[in-house]
């Protein structure tokens, strides 16, 4: 146990460094654009939303230009921030350079625990297949117990990092077992396809590009350890405080998004194939692994939340105890659900 605190610490450490110092040259230069933004003038009120290379409902509105349709009615402008994984999005709001993103349930933990001023503001998923711990088909490795000794990337803070320690808990593996390489996945990919690493924690799209494409094996998931982990919608408290009426925007932007999606499939599936240039199977797979939703938290996930804060905790991964629940608001979800509702019956 007193291994398991000392490496979870310096994990949560590790992401809380991020929140203050940065991570990564390709935030950098997004939180740069960011910045430059927010220097326009003062009649021109610039929203800045982050995203990452997930396939998401997010993609869909940013490629028909909904976020920058919505927001013009009241004179906003829209800036795309892109990060990599979550952890990230957690600096740029505490620089005031972002407003608005979807990340994963460990992102926002760490954020929590670090005082970072933000809020919940809607469920964006709730699947168990969207992280999974990947090995390459010729890997000797079949079971968890099989990681012992083993060289295991992934991206620091993220809900696959968190999917890993509650996999190596569930086979009873003390994380000094195994070797954790720290990777972001433009890094990770390499390292896991060349074999200078023997198992890979990651999310969508990379999981189902690497089943489909390269064969590889899935080990793990949040199904077969019987562990949810959950995404969400989240907003800088500031910007929420002073634009209530931009987060009802932007949820009902999410929401007119996540439709269609759901309602033209095979359209979506051939627009998400043209923008990242993949094959149209390996879409329908990460769809169907990760389900986009858009819905107010309910009592069930903050108490999951709970559990999993609780663990950190207890583990020494988080630096103080947290109340999940403390950071949800909820209001701004149901008026965009009632207004979009009523505007489209």
């Amino acid at each position: 146990m007193k291994k398991v605190r000392g490496l979870m610490g310096v994990f949560l450490l590790t992401v809380v460094f991020a929140l203050v110092a940065g991570c990564g040259n390709k935030e950098t230069a997004g939180q740069k654009d960011a910045g430059e933004a927010k220097a326009q003038t003062k009649e021109e009120k610039v929203v800045n939303i982050g995203i990452q290379q997930s396939i998401w409902p997010i993609l869909i509105a940013k490629e028909k230009g909904w976020f920058e349709e919505e927001f013009a009615k009241v004179g906003a402008k829209v800036n795309w921030v892109e990060f990599q994984s979550g952890p990230a999005y957690f600096e740029a709001i505490v620089s005031n350079r972002l407003d608005f993103g979807r990340v994963g349930n460990i992102p926002v933990l760490a954020g929590q625990a670090a005082n970072v001023p933000f809020k919940e503001i809607a469920n964006g998923s709730n699947g168990e297949k969207g992280d999974a711990i990947l090995v390459r088909k010729d890997s000797q490795i079949r079971t968890l117990q099989d990681l012992k000794g083993k060289k295991i990337a992934v991206a620091k803070g993220s809900s696959a990092y968190g999917l890993l320690y509650k996999a190596l808990a569930k086979a009873n593996i003390d994380p000094a077992d195994v070797k954790i390489i720290q990777l972001q996945p433009d890094e990770a990919q390499p390292a896991f396809e060349t074999g200078s690493v023997d198992a890979w924690a990651i999310w969508e799209p990379f999981q189902s590009t690497q089943v489909i494409k390269n064969g590889a094996k899935v080990i793990a998931n949040g199904e077969t350890i019987q562990s949810s982990s959950p995404g969400f919608q989240i907003v800088r408290s500031k910007f929420a405080e002073e634009n209530p009426d931009l987060v009802v925007r932007y949820l009902k932007v999410t929401e007119k998004a996540t439709r269609w999606q759901k309602e033209h499939p095979e359209e979506a599936v051939k627009l998400y194939a043209k923008l990242k240039k993949v094959d149209e199977k390996i879409i329908r797979q990460v769809i169907k692994n990760s389900e986009a939703a858009n819905l107010p938290i309910t009592d069930e996930v903050i108490k999951n939340q709970q559990e999993t804060a609780d663990l950190l905790y207890d583990l020494g991964g988080l630096k103080r105890k947290v109340d999940t629940k403390e950071v949800v608001d909820n209001s701004y979800i149901e008026k965009a659900l009632k207004e979009y509702n009523a505007e489209n019956k």
